[in-house]
């Protein structure tokens, strides 16, 4: 396997006139076979074709922390229940290449399935992470194949972890219960969501969908924090709030509404 870390330095660069951008339209502009491309951050199917350019682009040029925050909150929450990290079945919702799985592999993690809507995603993960998945899912988890329905059903997860996903264009409250219902009840809940999405300006839907849960008993939150999630392209800080929680209960098909 080629080592990815041996990779040569691709050449970005970032916009000329940045405080002008949306964290939803930011994007870079990267020299491929000899002609400068522009990217937007969220078209991750052409970023995972890359190879390297996530990696660079959002953890050594802005600083990502998501996967470092969310797997050491997941592993002080789980220190203090007693509970060992290699019982945890692990399903892994917008897995992308696996920069959050590797994470949870550093914690213990004994069974870990990555779940993407994106095939690229899935294709990155397999090139530059091949050991981190036990099984990977491409596809709509909200309306999946019955292979991977069925694949997903028999995994019995007792958790699930969705990191830097949730909101904008990404993963919505919809497929964030269709997870979440994959999960048995006193399993493990960890997210992290843009800080923004929990409160009374929240565009994404996710606010009163987190509150309803809480409210009526179905997601008991254990530990929150929030935190730098990366620099955005003007070298400003992108605050998220990391999430772990207890399930209760399924999340019915009314709290979406």
């Amino acid at each position: 396997m080629e080592n990815r870390r041996s990779l040569e330095k691709l050449q970005i660069r970032l916009p000329e006139r940045p405080e002008e951008i949306d964290q939803d339209a930011e994007y870079c502009s990267v020299l491929l076979d000899g002609e400068w491309a522009d990217i937007r951050f969220h078209d991750y199917d052409r970023i995972y074709r890359v190879h390297g350019l996530y990696e660079q682009l959002f953890h050594e040029i802005l600083d990502c922390r998501s996967p470092d925050v969310i797997a050491k909150l997941l592993k002080e929450q789980l220190q203090r229940d007693g509970y060992d990290a290699e019982g945890l079945r692990v399903l892994d919702l917008g897995a992308g290449n696996g920069l959050v799985g590797e994470q949870l592999r550093t914690i213990g993690v004994g069974h870990l399935v990555g779940a993407d809507i994106i095939p690229e995603a899935a294709e990155a993960a397999r090139r530059e992470r091949p050991e981190v998945y036990d099984a990977y899912h491409v596809g709509d988890v909200t309306a999946p194949s019955e292979e991977v329905a069925a694949a997903l059903t028999a995994a019995e997860f007792n958790t699930m972890v969705c990191v830097a996903a949730l909101g904008y264009s990404d993963i919505p409250p919809s497929a964030f219960r269709a997870a979440f219902n994959l999960v048995g009840d006193g399993g493990w809940i960890a997210f992290t969501i843009k800080d923004r999405f929990l409160t009374e300006e929240d565009t994404s839907g996710f606010a009163g969908f987190i509150k309803t849960c809480q409210d009526n008993g179905v997601l008991e939150v254990r530990a929150s924090e929030r935190y730098r999630h990366r620099l955005n392209i003007s070298g400003e800080p992108l605050h998220y709030v990391a999430v772990i929680g207890t399930k209760h209960a399924d999340i019915p098909a009314e709290f979406l509404t």
